[in-house]
């Protein structure tokens, strides 16, 4: 019954998310098939490595699209808890996408800058294509962002890092040509080893966000928890509160103290009306286990702190 209520939701989210990344995807394309395009005809090295930088954030989407499709799977026997961690797997991959980018960009500015290259042919044109893909990886990553936040999705606010990258990237190769044109070449190297530092800094963001979910960390603090299940009658106090999970979808268990007379059914109502509370104050909480025993003064100090 309770899992008939919560599963269309939960479809809902998980069709709304891929809407959004499969659009994305196209739009990277797009921006990719640009910076490749105008690049090999103007021999321009910085604006074919920001048309492959796009393409990695195509590569993303298929990931981020790939790991939705198995996050959606139910629960069966081997996977109680359903598959919603495909969801952070598929982050983490975006986040060492992102790292194998900053190094191909900063490894390939470094060289420029000891060895020398060729500079880049600059024309009005360079500009308008360059200005006209940031303005689509800026509307993209707002829209993804902000559909990220709202749904709670890993998956759509790390490839909302990785398109952000992509804007400073492109931003960066704006600078170097303009620089080249003013005859500093040298600007070149110098903006790509600068957007390398940014790429990087954001895949460590999302990798330390992964790492958050897949070691269990505390997602709630346990005095909201304990303020919510006190306030259901029968319950005179709480302790052993422990959450985990992702953002969008937290497992939380705690032990309720009632009153040592009740009844086992009495209890069990009592224990009910905890999980309805949470659920109701706490849309993020997919799953609450709720352990009831009898009311012994002081326990509840015992280990708020476990969570």
């Amino acid at each position: 019954m309770e899992a008939a209520c919560t599963e269309p939701p939960k479809d809902r989210r998980l069709r709304e998310i891929r809407r959004v990344l499969a659009g994305v995807l196209a739009l990277n394309l797009a921006v990719a098939a640009a910076k490749l395009g105008y690049g090999s005809l103007t021999s321009s090295l910085a604006m074919v490595a920001d048309g492959f930088h796009s393409l990695f954030d195509g590569t993303s989407n298929v990931i981020g699209l790939l790991g939705l499709t198995l996050a959606a799977r139910p629960p069966d026997r081997d996977h109680p808890y359903g598959h919603g961690k495909y969801q952070t797997y598929a982050a983490g991959a975006i986040g060492l996408l992102l790292l194998a980018t900053a190094w191909k960009v900063g490894s390939g500015a470094w060289s420029r800058l000891i060895n020398g290259s060729e500079a880049p042919q600059v024309t009005a044109a360079s500009f308008l294509v360059m200005g006209g893909t940031v303005v689509v990886n800026a509307v993209v990553t707002l829209w993804e962002r902000r559909a990220g936040r709202r749904l709670r999705s890993d998956i759509l606010l790390a490839d909302a890092g990785h398109t952000a990258s992509d804007l400073w990237v492109s931003l960066g190769v704006i600078a170097s040509l303009a620089a080249v044109r003013a005859g500093h070449p040298a600007a070149d190297p110098l903006v790509g080893l600068g957007v390398a530092g940014v790429i990087f800094w954001t895949a460590f963001g999302i990798l330390r966000e992964c790492g958050t979910t897949l070691s269990d960390k505390a997602r709630i603090d346990p005095d909201r928890l304990c303020d919510v299940a006190r306030s259901v009658p029968g319950v005179l106090d709480c302790h052993s509160i422990r959450t985990r999970g992702s953002a969008a979808e937290v497992y939380v268990d705690l032990h309720v103290q009632v009153a040592p007379e009740i009844t086992v059914a009495d209890g069990h109502a009592v224990a009910d009306g905890v999980e309805r509370a949470i659920r109701t104050a706490l849309d993020q909480v997919v799953d609450v286990v709720v352990h009831v025993e009898p009311h012994t003064p002081g326990v509840e100090n015992r280990s708020k702190s476990r969570s």
